[in-house]
């Protein structure tokens, strides 16, 4: 069970010269597919920081509108394999790992990234600004459709509300 949890679609690779220290910081969640997890959030980020062990502490915010509330996920992830590829596994229940595959980032910038986790059914675009470029918003969608995501159920992250980030 867990090798499954552990892997990633076959049209998906990891990138490689994967800088992790660039990759740290806060990143905002432009779209995803549809999980009971974060179902319902808006203004959706994730910080990333490095640990004492070598790994990397995970903090996911999102808010839900319906219960006016903010919702908070506290998880580490590790490298799977080699530090200079973005294949990691991410944990936020315990002992219990999940695939977290960067298949595409911005190599000069690191403004953006496609993720993967260990299926199709599970995809995030992830970007430095709550509001990407148009021609990146496309590219992204050109490119998961090309590896056999299913597109048509994205869901784009509202990041604008009368709600003050807490």
């Amino acid at each position: 069970m867990l090798s499954a949890c552990l892997g990633m679609p076959a049209s998906v690779t990891p990138v490689q010269n994967f800088d992790l220290e660039r990759y740290l910081g806060k990143w905002y969640e432009i779209a995803r597919l549809d999980h009971s997890f974060e179902r319902g959030l808006e203004q959706v980020s994730a910080n990333y920081s490095l640990r004492e062990d070598g790994g990397v502490d995970v903090i996911n915010r999102g808010y839900s509108a319906t219960k006016q509330a903010w919702k908070t996920a506290k998880g580490k992830a590790y490298f799977v394999g080699d530090s200079d590829e973005g294949y990691l596994k991410v944990s936020f229940f315990g002992p219990f790992y999940g695939s977290y595959v960067i298949f595409e980032i911005d190599k000069e910038n690191y403004d953006y990234a496609f993720i993967s986790g260990p299926d199709s059914e599970y995809l995030w675009f992830l970007s430095r600004s709550p509001k990407p470029s148009t021609a990146i918003m496309q590219r992204f969608k050109q490119t998961a459709k090309a590896r056999g995501f299913d597109v048509s159920g994205l869901i784009f992250v509202n990041h604008e509300s009368t709600q003050a980030p807490q």
